[in-house]
C-alpha cells in the first residue's frame, strides 16, 4: 500500500514523536508513505480566516503534487486533513474559485484526489483483524480516554466518521490491540487548538475541562490523532495543574504510539520519551 504523505508543519517541530510514531507503525504494517516532494504548509487556522483563495491555494499546490504521483493524500494532523480536504470538495464544485486558485498557484486543480486521515487507513485498509493478529504486547486493559478534537469529525461534509458527535474508529482501533476504551461525554470538545498561544488562558480552561472529565471517567491516559491536541493536553498539563490546585498526571499519546507498543516497537523509536507528562506509572503497569 502506497500513500502521498503530508507530513504538515507540526510534525516538524513539536510533534516529532508523532512522525516517529507514524512511520514506524507504518513500517509495521506494510504501508508505504511516501513524501510528497516540495509540500508547503496547508494554511492551517490563518489562511482560511484570512482569505479564501489563499486557504484554497495552499493546499491545492500540495494536492497538483500529489496528483502528480498518482496516489491517494494521507496525513496525520487533523488540522491539515480538515484544509485538504474542505480545499479538495472547494475546487471540485467551485468553478470561480478555481480558476482563481489557478491564477494563484500557476496551475489548475479541479479535484480528484482522495484525502485521507492516517487513522482511516489503519482502520479501514489494513483493518482491525489483521491488526489484531499483529499483536505481540498486551496494553493490558490500559483505560484510555479516545479525544478526536474537532476537525476530524467536523464540518460533516469533510468528517471522516459516520456519527460525528460519538465516532468509534479510535476505540474500535485501541480495543483491537488491548486496551480499554472508556465512555466519556468530551471526545469532540475543542481544546483551544491554535489559540495556545495568543489565548493561553482559554486554552487551559477549555483544555482544562477535557482532562477533568476524562480522569473523572476513570481514564489512565488519553490518546489523540492531531498534535495541536495533543500540544495543548500535554505541554499545559502542569501549568493547569497549577492554577486548578488539582494533579491529572494523564499521559497524552498519540494513537500510534499505543498501536506501535502494542505491535512490538520500541519506546525509542515511537518517541515516548518526548512526551512531556511522563507515561512510566501507566506502562510500567499495562502488561
Amino acid at each position: 500500500m502506497r500513500y502521498a504523505f503530508f507530513p504538515g508543519c507540526s510534525m516538524e517541530s513539536t510533534a516529532r514523536d508523532f512522525r516517529m510514531s507514524t512511520m514506524a507503525v507504518a513500517q509495521a504494517l506494510g504501508i508505504e508513505l511516501e513524501e510528497i516532494p516540495g509540500w508547503t504548509c496547508c494554511g492551517s487556522t490563518p489562511a482560511h480566516a484570512t482569505d479564501a483563495v489563499l486557504a484554497a491555494s495552499l493546499p491545492a499546490r500540495n494536492l497538483l503534487a500529489a496528483q502528480g504521483m498518482g496516489l491517494d493524500v494521507v496525513t496525520c494532523c487533523a488540522a491539515c486533513y480538515s484544509r485538504l480536504a474542505l480545499a479538495n470538495k472547494a475546487l471540485a464544485e467551485d468553478e470561480k474559485l478555481r480558476a482563481q486558485v489557478a491564477d494563484a498557484i500557476g496551475d489548475e486543480y479541479s479535484g480528484g484526489v482522495r484525502v485521507r486521515h492516517f487513522l482511516q487507513v489503519i482502520s479501514e485498509d489494513i483493518g482491525l483483524a489483521e491488526i489484531k493478529d499483529m499483536v505481540v504486547r498486551g496494553l493490558g486493559r490500559l483505560k484510555v480516554a479516545c479525544y478526536y478534537g474537532c476537525l476530524l469529525a467536523r464540518p460533516r461534509e469533510v468528517g471522516i466518521f459516520d456519527d460525528s458527535e460519538d465516532p468509534q474508529m479510535l476505540e474500535e482501533l485501541l480495543a483491537a490491540v488491548g486496551a480499554e476504551p472508556v465512555e466519556w461525554p468530551f471526545k469532540t470538545e475543542c481544546c483551544g487548538a491554535s489559540f495556545s498561544i495568543t489565548r493561553t488562558e482559554s486554552v487551559k480552561r477549555l483544555s482544562g475541562e477535557i482532562l477533568k472529565m476524562a480522569k473523572e471517567s476513570g481514564a489512565q491516559c488519553i490518546a489523540v490523532a492531531c498534535p495541536l491536541c495533543q500540544t495543548n493536553l500535554d505541554l499545559r498539563q502542569s501549568d493547569i495543574e497549577q492554577s486548578t490546585g488539582e494533579k491529572i498526571g494523564l499521559p497524552v499519546f498519540y494513537f500510534t504510539q499505543l498501536v506501535g507498543r502494542a505491535v512490538g516497537i520500541s519506546d525509542k523509536a515511537l518517541g515516548i520519551g518526548k512526551l512531556v507528562t511522563d507515561p512510566t506509572p501507566v506502562l510500567s503497569c499495562e502488561l
